[in-house]
């Protein structure tokens, strides 16, 4: 659990990272955004396809990850890959078109998701550790 820990956070800060450099190229047209914007995003799927696969071996692996919360963590995070995924083709598409409006949008459910899957990784940090709650 601690190597996912550990790199969970690297394809977040990526995803967050291109909707920035998304809104610089939408208010400034400089093409410089747009290719930061396209290999953040793939370093954020090349790392993201190591935290999923690892996930992946952690939910099957730990009877407390099988838990609503690890469910929704694992769901959350896949769907964020797979709209970046979707975000990195329509980042290929040349000039403006690939970032405003559409790529800007996937930009920002993408890293909605992303980081909503971080917010279920951290509400439940006993269902992840597999420590029961003890109550007086």
């Amino acid at each position: 659990m601690t190597l996912y820990r550990t790199i969970f956070p690297i394809p977040i800060v990526c995803f967050l990272a291109a909707l920035v450099s998304d809104i610089g190229y939408a208010s400034s047209a400089n093409l410089q955004y747009l290719h930061f914007s396209e290999w953040l995003i793939a370093a954020g799927l090349a790392v993201g396809a190591l935290v999923a696969l690892v996930l992946l071996v952690v939910v099957v692996a730990n009877s407390a990850m099988r838990t609503r919360p690890g469910w929704m963590h694992l769901v959350l995070f896949y769907a964020a890959l797979a709209v970046e995924l979707v975000n990195a083709l329509v980042h290929t598409i040349d000039g403006w078109t690939a970032v405003v409006w559409n790529g800007m949008m996937l930009s920002v459910i993408g890293t909605i998701l992303a980081l909503a899957a971080a917010a279920t990784l951290r509400a439940a940090p006993l269902a992840w550790t597999g420590h029961r709650e003890v109550r007086a």
